[in-house]
């Protein structure tokens, strides 16, 4: 458990938990860091009821090759406060969180069953919830790079993607438009969707207020090559939902 605490000035990310199980993050505030809060080769994990504001990147659940402990699942993200991530990254050349651009506020990568839902986001110049795939070379068989089962509902969205940045910002940018929609997913999926069946519970599912913006880019490969230059923006080609994970118990979390 990491809670009730304030955190600034990380190159890396402010608060980070990796390869472990039940974590809950929570009345945190981080700013000025590289990425705010970061979940990364973790099982069962709730973060919530924290602010993450000025950062590079407001909060990642992330999943990465080459560790000990892989395939990250379970996860909710849910009641922060997560605006105004506007610093440039100033990670160390190499470090994952580099290839984050000015202004994610929650982004989710190559994990599985997240649950994004009640979250307030606004002031993120690029977007506000990026969807992406692992954009790196690797070499591990069972890695997989895509993520599945992400549920995205519930949130309210500010005035975001005015300024994209970076590599990263320039591509979504360049299909989408400014400003950015308010979610975006890259849209890769493990062989290219025209060939594939995806099963119910690893697909994207959105429920969102009218009026939420969303693209799916249909990326052809994790390089972020694009087939075509035209998105798919509507979001009710996601509607549905998955079944959410039970809140993460800990024994020090016991107030009965």
């Amino acid at each position: 458990m990491i809670e009730n605490s304030t955190v600034s000035g990380a190159s890396d990310a402010g608060i980070y938990v990796g390869q472990s199980e039940d974590i809950i993050v929570r009345n945190n505030r981080t700013q000025h860091n590289v990425a705010g809060i970061e979940i990364e080769n973790s099982y069962r994990a709730d973060v919530y009821a924290n602010v993450s504001t000025r950062n590079t990147g407001g909060i990642l659940i992330f999943d990465l090759p080459n560790l000990p402990k892989q395939g990250g699942h379970d996860i909710r993200v849910f009641d922060n406060d997560v605006v105004d991530n506007d610093t440039p990254n100033f990670a160390p050349k190499g470090n994952i969180v580099a290839i984050v651009p000015k202004g994610v506020g929650i982004m989710v990568m190559a994990n599985r069953n997240v649950h994004v839902f009640g979250n307030r986001l606004s002031g993120n110049g690029t977007t506000h919830v990026l969807i992406a795939a692992y954009p790196n070379d690797y070499e591990d068989d069972e890695y997989m790079f895509v993520p599945r089962g992400v549920y995205v509902r519930g949130n309210t969205f500010g005035e975001g993607g005015g300024d994209p940045d970076g590599e990263v910002g320039k591509t979504i940018s360049d299909i989408t438009g400014v400003p950015v929609p308010d979610i975006v997913w890259d849209g890769v999926t493990r062989i290219p969707e025209w060939l594939s069946w995806v099963a119910a519970e690893n697909r994207l599912y959105l429920d969102e207020e009218p009026g939420t913006t969303f693209a799916n880019l249909k990326m052809l490969s994790q390089l972020l090559l694009p087939w075509t230059t035209s998105p798919a923006l509507d979001i009710g080609n996601h509607a549905g939902s998955l079944p959410e994970p039970e809140p993460v118990s800990l024994p020090q979390d016991d107030h009965s």
